[in-house]
């Protein structure tokens, strides 16, 4: 029997047969592939890192990868299963050194990561890349633990392949209202005049604690058990690649990064073992054809929250 939703639900959680349409909009790869351009701006149905071997060296500018956390937790029928930190370090170091030859010199990748895992990813990426930064995001979902601290907080890691890399500073500054302005011979001194209201446009910090986990009534929520936001992305994607750039996630799930790519006008390539999962990939680059809406993200700027209530 289909559970009916509530009218404000917009959870997308399409079965497979719903979703046979979406799902044949997916690629399989079983060869080496050439030119990556012959491949972009789709969803590869595969094993990740059976399929990156098949793709060409140097050819992305940017990875953002969110891989399983070191628990156990079921994907709608794919179960990972927690591992000994010695068994999770060998598959931190399989995957990267997959991924990592896909960089172009000149690339930068992001690892999302919870706090124990952290631990080791840190570690591991100073092994192959230049370490940059570590952000840390507020969570706003999650129940509490009874006998530890509630996990309110995740990690994402920033690194780069060279000295030579993307980052766009000001298109991720964080535009905040003025409560007590300050004036010099008159003119305000580092902030704006509008009618509008007065606003400070800032320099983002590695902490985030301006991000909405996708729930039931927001139109990018999907029924995956780990989703992240498109803004979360959104900030990674505008500060660490360029318009025309090809992005690439190699644990798709879902499909935000590449909803948000398409939305901000950057080419996208993922890779998903999970069938229902590439369906939701797909019926969410979907509807990004007719809203490109990205929460808190407007005229070209990510606004304080409650500014633009």
């Amino acid at each position: 029997m289909t559970k009916i939703k509530a009218g404000r639900n917009k959870t997308i959680d399409t079965s497979v047969d719903e979703g046979k349409k979406y799902l044949d909009r997916c690629i399989a790869i079983e060869k080496p592939i050439d030119d990556i351009n012959s491949i972009l701006d789709k969803t590869i149905i595969g094993n990740t890192f059976h399929v990156m071997e098949l793709l060409p060296e140097k050819s992305i500018d940017l990875i953002i990868a969110d891989p399983p956390y070191n628990l156990t937790k079921s994907f709608h029928g794919t179960q990972f299963s927690r591992k000994k930190e010695s068994e999770y370090e060998d598959y931190t170091r399989q995957w990267l050194s997959k991924a990592i030859p896909l960089l172009k010199d000149d690339g930068s990748i992001y690892v999302c990561c919870d706090w124990e895992t952290s631990l080791i990813i840190g570690r591991i990426l100073q092994e192959y890349l230049i370490v940059r930064n570590r952000i840390t995001w507020q969570r706003e979902k999650g129940r509490g633990a009874k006998a530890n601290w509630k996990n309110g907080l995740e990690d994402i890691w920033f690194a780069t392949k060279s000295n030579n890399y993307t980052f766009n500073l000001d298109a991720v500054k964080i535009r905040k209202k003025v409560i007590a302005p300050y004036r010099v011979d008159g003119k305000p001194k580092d902030w704006t005049e509008t009618e509008n209201g007065n606003y400070r446009d800032t320099c983002p910090s590695n902490f985030w604690d301006d991000i909405t986990i996708p729930f039931w009534s927001m139109p990018e929520n999907t029924a995956h058990p780990t989703q992240k936001s498109e803004k979360l992305v959104a900030k990674i994607m505008l500060a660490s690649s360029n318009p025309g750039d090809i992005v690439f996630d190699p644990f798709l799930g879902s499909g935000t990064t590449s909803v948000t790519a398409k939305k901000l006008g950057r080419h996208y390539l993922g890779i998903e073992l999970n069938e229902q999962y590439c369906i939701w990939t797909e019926q969410r680059l979907e509807m990004a054809d007719n809203d490109d809406y990205i929460q808190g993200y407007v005229d070209g700027v990510f606004w304080e929250r409650n500014v633009l209530n």
